[in-house]
Formats: structure tokens, C-alpha cells, sequence
């Protein structure tokens, strides 16, 4: 048996996208397991999660510290438990430079909205009051600047007659419960590779062939 890739997760709030992973790794469809979850909110339903299914979870106190001072308490909480990669899942915080620089082409974000539109914390609220048509879902590598780094895969969802904003967050939603733990998979299976601003997935099996799609929404080559 090959050994399977070691995540931890970062996040601040629900935690459905660790879910996703979670679920993910204990159906067999990912060479991957959490071992840790993290969070800076020690009342975010994450955690509770993560204890459910017996992951360690760890609450890292931002109180008094800059984002330096917290990541390094991260740093060495990934470094104990022999991470392989570490994935934003709605992870509220700018993480520090040199976190990023030491973790970078293992460090992995997911963002609701086709980047590089609508960045930030409201990224499906934003995307619908421009009055978008289409929006969607990012898995990329984390770099120094917010949702920024080289995009892995996307996934275009659209907006329709009667939408409000929590309506299409929660169709985004499903769809990153998707292409997270694809993500994950091809990690796992080394088929990434950052060319500069690119992201090459090497040729493989296709998760469209394997697993169920939801309708209407345009999935990516790689997926």
C-alpha cells in the first residue's frame, strides 16, 4: 500500500470543504487523509469536525499577535505531523510572507469565484451584484498576494432567473466540494506542475468518467 499524502487544513468557520475532503478520503477517492485541522476561531464548527471523525484539531489564539507570531505556531504544528500539503479552506487570515514562501508548491486555497474577478471575502456576494451571468469556483497555489497564485482548476457555474446571493453560494458550494478534493488527488499523484503563472496537469484519468457531475455546470480540463 502506498503511503497517502498528509493534509492539514486551515480554516476558520464551517469547515463544509473539509468536509468534502474528509468524506472524500474515507470513500477511497483520494491517496490523501487530514491529520490536522487549524483554526483561529475556537468556537468555528471546523474543529468539531474534525474531532467527529479523530483528526487533532488546534486552535491558534491570534490575540496579541501579528500574522508572523501565528504562523510560526502553525509552522510547527504542519512540521510535527508531517505534512505533505496544506490547504485554505475558508481561512479568514492573510498569511505571512514567509509562511507562504516556505510552504510554497504545497499550500493550496479555494476561492468562491472564477479568479482573478471578485477576490476577497465576498467573492459570491460581489460577482452578483455585478451582475455576472456565470461564476463559479478556483482551486490555486497560494502565493504572497490574495488569491493570486497559479490557478489549478476552475469550474464555472451559472447564475439564473431568481437567484439571490445565498442561492448561488450554495450552488458554488457544491461544486467545490468537488473540485477541492480532485485538487487534493492530483496533488497526490504528482500530476501538478507550476510553469510561471500556469499550472500543467500531466494526463491521467478523469474524475467526470468516474464520478457523478452536476448539470449545467462546466468543469475543467484535468478535472
Amino acid at each position: 500500500m502506498a503511503k497517502k499524502l498528509k493534509v492539514g487544513v486551515l480554516a476558520s468557520g464551517g469547515g463544509t470543504d473539509l468536509q468534502s475532503i474528509i468524506d472524500a478520503s474515507e470513500k477511497g477517492m483520494i491517496d490523501a487523509e487530514v491529520i490536522c485541522v487549524i483554526s483561529d476561531n475556537k468556537d468555528a464548527f471546523c474543529l468539531k469536525r474534525a474531532e467527529k471523525h479523530k483528526i487533532k484539531a488546534f486552535f491558534v489564539d491570534p490575540k496579541g499577535k501579528d500574522n508572523q507570531d501565528l504562523d510560526k505556531e502553525i509552522d510547527k504544528i504542519l512540521g510535527d505531523n508531517k505534512i505533505g500539503l496544506v490547504i485554505g479552506a475558508g481561512y479568514m487570515r492573510i498569511l505571512s510572507s514567509c509562511f507562504v514562501k516556505k510552504w510554497y508548491g504545497k499550500l493550496i486555497n479555494i476561492h468562491p469565484s472564477l479568479l482573478p474577478s471578485f477576490k476577497g471575502a465576498n467573492g459570491q456576494g460581489d460577482a452578483f451584484e455585478y451582475g455576472v451571468k456565470i461564476s463559479g469556483c478556483t482551486t490555486h497555489f497560494t502565493d504572497e498576494h490574495m488569491d493570486h497564485g497559479p490557478i489549478i482548476l476552475q469550474a464555472a457555474v451559472k447564475v439564473m432567473p431568481g437567484d439571490d446571493r445565498d442561492k448561488l453560494a450554495h450552488r458554488i458550494l457544491d461544486v467545490e466540494h468537488q473540485i477541492l478534493p480532485r485538487t487534493v488527488q492530483l496533488f497526490a499523484e504528482g500530476r501538478l506542475k507550476i510553469e510561471g503563472r500556469k499550472v500543467k496537469i500531466k494526463k491521467g484519468d478523469s474524475w467526470k468518467d468516474k464520478y457523478e457531475t452536476i448539470p449545467d455546470v462546466l468543469y475543467p480540463e484535468g478535472y
